[in-house]
């Protein structure tokens, strides 16, 4: 089959492996019939992700058809349409029994898939913990609809989740990228009064006020005097970054009124640094990520009843033979790209 494969920093490669075959009793095969390319593969393509391992198949956002099923696995079987979990969890630890899925202690445990273990640029994937890691498809609900359930859709749903949203809120997202507007889709579901977006791309605030024209936008040199303006006690009750930069990290404890929240669920290519000093007495509460991606029967529910549509992000198609292409403009966020569909 053919997969997408990280062959050394800066270097990944369209190359022919065998179809993969059930390694446990909880594993499961799924062929792909729908993928995407994340940031977080580019951040394993530029050498930024050190668990990554040299040779596998990258990729982690995908749905597809269960072709094979282990003898233990018992929410999935053959034929069943699924999506995947970017996380492997085994439901059993202590961090999976409290929701904390990310930091499950399996030594496969947590962003496995396209990073420490095949992944799902390719034609065929296997899942280890299939009941855990799978989740069927409402029949209502396309593969494209379905797509993003299992990493981008799961980071906004928790970011909105734990960052203890009211009515009464304003919420301030950095970013619109891909990650930022799923994180928009999920916070609007907790009702805030105002949702602000600060993206520095004309093309994404664009797209925002074409999809979201009742969500504030603002550009980040203009971002603090706008929050201000528009919030009630000098800054955000929440904030949520979602773009992954030095501006952003500072915008959000800047932006974020004394008491508030500020929940950081992007991923960085450098290390960032809290000036305490600056920040004393704002007495904010950081929470950060990743993920924890266990709502996807949620999120799919929420889906199917109409109330998440994240298929306007889908704005190019690409086969997977030309992979290569789709990466570069990915990477290169020309003609107006957000997530690509690749398909096998």
């Amino acid at each position: 089959m053919l997969a997408y494969s990280y062959i050394e920093k800066g270097k990944f490669q369209l190359i022919e492996k065998p179809i993969p075959e059930l390694q446990g009793p909880r594993d499961a095969i799924v062929r792909v019939t729908l993928s995407s390319i994340c940031t977080s593969d580019l951040h394993i393509k530029h050498g930024n992700v050190p668990k990554a391992v040299p040779g596998i198949t990258v990729g982690h956002e995908m749905v597809g058809i269960v072709e094979k099923a282990g003898p233990e696995v018992r929410n999935v079987e053959a034929g069943d349409r699924v999506t995947v979990n970017v996380e492997t969890f085994c439901g059993e630890c202590f961090f999976c029994r409290h929701g904390f899925v990310n930091n499950c202690t399996d030594p496969n445990g947590g962003w496995a898939l396209g990073c420490r273990i095949d992944g799902g640029q390719a034609e065929y994937v296997r899942v280890p913990y299939a009941d855990q890691g799978l989740n069927r498809i409402p029949e209502n609900v396309s593969n494209e609809q379905a797509l993003f359930t299992g990493d981008i859709l799961s980071t906004g749903f928790w970011a909105a989740r734990i960052s203890e949203i009211n009515a009464e809120d304003t919420v301030l997202i950095l970013g619109g990228g891909p990650t930022g507007i799923c994180t928009l889709l999920c916070c609007r579901l907790k009702q805030p009064r105002k949702i602000i977006l600060c993206e520095k791309s004309p093309e994404r605030i664009e797209f925002v006020r074409k999809c979201h024209p009742d969500v504030l936008t603002c550009e980040p040199e203009h971002c603090r005097a706008f929050v201000h303006e528009h919030s009630e006690h000098g800054g955000a009750d929440i904030v949520i970054e979602a773009a992954g930069s030095e501006e952003s990290f500072r915008l959000a404890w800047e932006c974020a009124r004394p008491n508030a929240v500020v929940t950081v669920a992007a991923l960085y290519d450098q290390p960032q640094t809290l000036p305490l000093p600056d920040m004393y007495g704002k007495n904010l509460t950081f929470k950060t990520g990743g993920v924890d991606g266990c709502d996807c029967e949620e999120i799919l529910r929420l889906i199917s009843a109409g109330k998440i549509d994240t298929t306007p992000l889908i704005t190019h198609r690409f086969p997977l033979e030309r992979i290569e292409e789709a990466y570069r403009l990915f990477e290169s966020k020309a003609n107006g790209v957000m997530k690509i569909a690749i398909e096998p």
